[in-house]
C-alpha cells in the first residue's frame, strides 16, 4: 500500500492506494497536527482494515506551504521511511499525487524528502 500525505494546510490530506482501490480522508489538523499527526494515520489505516506494516512506500507533498505542518508532516514521514526501509518521494504542484505514484512505481527514492517553502524565509530583526 502506498500512502499519500499532505500537510500544507491547516486541512491534513491523507489518501491510501492499495493497486485498484483508494481511500481519501482530510482531517482539520489546524495547531493539533505534531500531537495528532501519527493517531491520525493510525485511525484510517484500521479503519480500512491495514497496519503500518501494510505500509510499502510513501509519497509527500513537498510544499509550498505552511512551514510548521510541512515540517512537522515531512519528518514523520521521513522518520517512518527511514525506519521501516520504505521509498519515499516527495512532489509538488496540482497534480503531486499522481507524480508521486508514478515516481514509486519507477522504484525511485529520494530517501528523505525535504520541505520547498517557496520563497525565502522571513525572519523578523529583533526590536532591540
Amino acid at each position: 500500500m502506498i500512502v499519500l500525505l499532505d500537510t500544507s494546510t491547516p486541512v491534513c490530506k491523507l489518501t491510501l492506494v492499495d493497486g485498484d482501490w483508494q481511500y481519501t480522508d482530510q482531517w482539520q489538523a489546524d495547531r493539533t497536527l505534531a500531537k495528532n499527526l501519527l493517531k491520525y494515520i493510525q485511525q484510517q489505516l484500521e479503519k480500512n482494515n491495514k497496519t503500518f506494516s501494510d505500509i510499502r512506500s510513501i509519497g509527500v507533498f513537498e510544499g509550498p506551504g505552511s512551514f510548521t505542518g510541512l515540517r512537522i508532516g515531512l519528518t514523520v514521514m521521513n522518520t517512518i521511511a527511514n525506519s521501516e526501509h520504505l521509498p519515499i518521494v516527495g512532489t509538488r504542484g496540482e497534480l503531486w499525487q499522481q507524480t508521486a505514484l508514478t515516481r514509486l512505481q519507477n522504484g525511485e527514492n529520494d530517501e528523505m524528502v525535504m520541505p520547498f517553502y517557496g520563497s525565502e524565509a522571513h525572519i523578523t530583526k529583533p526590536r532591540k
